[in-house]
């Protein structure tokens, strides 16, 4: 298998953090107004990212990787998303996927797949949403009719796919046979993003995460090969939440672990830079202000620490990983809200401009609770976890 035997290129999280940290103030900064502005897909920040030799973070060392789990991918996204949320979250999914293809590779998946991922050449994305079960992407409807001769036809609608009609693939979940059976029972296959059939919605043009180019997507009669199937037939359930979720909440409660952090410090240039003109003092000598702040920093650094130690847990396979993990980006998504609120009220008007950076933050920070697994979705999981209930029902 093409890619073994490739050295590990860096020795810890701390060196793979300062290359992200270089990319995010010297490429994705300088666009991020502009991707906000104009719905732009943060193409120079992927690329750059890509060049840095990232493109592999999630990527297996055996296959050519960098060979890093949840716990650094939390914080690659966090660094990206104190820069721009939407490079975070496109670049995050992108990685998502790339743990997802690796998770059971195949030699045809790891030549023409992961592989180019990890030699910057390939970006990657899921597809898994549908309007049709909301909230609930286990349950797709995307149909896979198996042609009898090694290849399948894909015919169905998906939604809201980041990197929509960006990426070089896409991983799609569909179900074989008919849409009602069980739960679990659906595959996950690797569809190139040049195929025929892929019919692209309008660009996205959305409240906040504007450069996500988050498109619905139309598969019709798109052929696949028996060799782009992730896993084996109908264990999909498996990658869901063993793969797809712990990465995905990593990803996304990262970014806006980021993004509060962003807040925090646009708060701060304000408050220490503003003065009263009747007495020359900053606001940041207001004792009132001081221990606001202060609460603000707290909220920010609990969630940290959360996911910290959710990741830490699901890295080292510990047991319940991913209650921790369900929470976290759960808190992180109210966490957020609540300091980008704080910081429109502490900044007054001047964060109530059209382009301030609190304006774009507080658009953005508002799809935390919708992007699925919602806020309420994990809520119930926990606490189903916690009672010994079902996991899934269709409800």
């Amino acid at each position: 298998m093409s890619g073994h035997g490739v050295k590990y290129m860096y020795s810890d999280t701390t060196r793979i953090l300062e290359m992200v940290e270089d990319v995010s103030s010297t490429v994705i900064a300088k666009n991020t107004s502009d991707t906000d502005k104009f719905a732009r897909w943060p193409e120079q920040g992927i690329r750059a990212l890509q060049a840095a030799g990232l493109g592999g973070l999630t990527v297996p060392i055996e296959y050519g990787g960098l060979g890093f789990g949840t716990e650094t991918l939390a914080k690659v996204c966090e660094t990206i998303g104190r820069h721009c949320a939407s490079t975070s979250i496109c670049f995050g999914m992108h990685c998502v996927g790339s743990a997802v293809i690796a998770s059971k590779v195949t030699d045809f998946q790891q030549d023409n797949y992961l592989t180019p991922i990890c030699e910057g050449k390939h970006i990657t994305s899921l597809s898994l949403s549908e309007l049709g079960s909301g909230s609930h992407f286990y349950l797709p409807q995307t149909k896979m009719v198996n042609t009898g001769d090694g290849n399948y036809i894909v015919e169905g609608e998906k939604s809201f796919a980041t990197n929509g009609g960006r990426a070089d693939s896409y991983v799609v979940s569909a179900v074989v046979n008919e849409p009602g059976q069980a739960i679990g029972k659906f595959n996950c296959v690797i569809i190139p993003g040049d195929s025929d059939g892929l019919d692209w919605g309008p660009n996205w043009a959305g409240l906040g995460l504007r450069g996500n180019s988050s498109r619905n997507l139309s598969l019709n009669k798109v052929k696949v090969s028996e060799n782009q199937i992730l896993g084996n037939e109908g264990d999909q359930i498996w990658y869901i939440f063993n793969v797809i979720t712990p990465y995905f909440l990593t990803a996304i409660a990262g970014a806006y672990l980021g993004l509060a952090r962003a807040a925090i410090d646009e708060v701060k240039a304000h408050i220490t830079n503003r003065k009263y003109s009747f007495n020359g003092k900053t606001l940041a000598s207001s004792s009132v202000i001081q221990h606001q702040m202060g609460t603000m920093w707290a909220k920010y650094a609990r969630v940290r620490a959360l996911l910290y130690w959710a990741t830490q847990c699901y890295d080292k396979g510990i047991a319940d990983n991913q209650l921790d993990l369900f929470s976290a980006k759960a808190e992180i998504a109210e966490t957020v809200i609540e300091i980008v609120n704080d910081g429109m009220t502490f900044c007054g008007g001047t964060a109530y401009r059209e382009e301030s950076n609190l304006y774009r933050m507080l658009r953005d920070a508002r799809a935390a609770h919708i992007m699925s697994p919602t806020t309420d979705m994990l809520r119930i999981w926990v606490g189903r976890s916690i009672l010994d209930q079902p996991l899934l029902t269709d409800t």
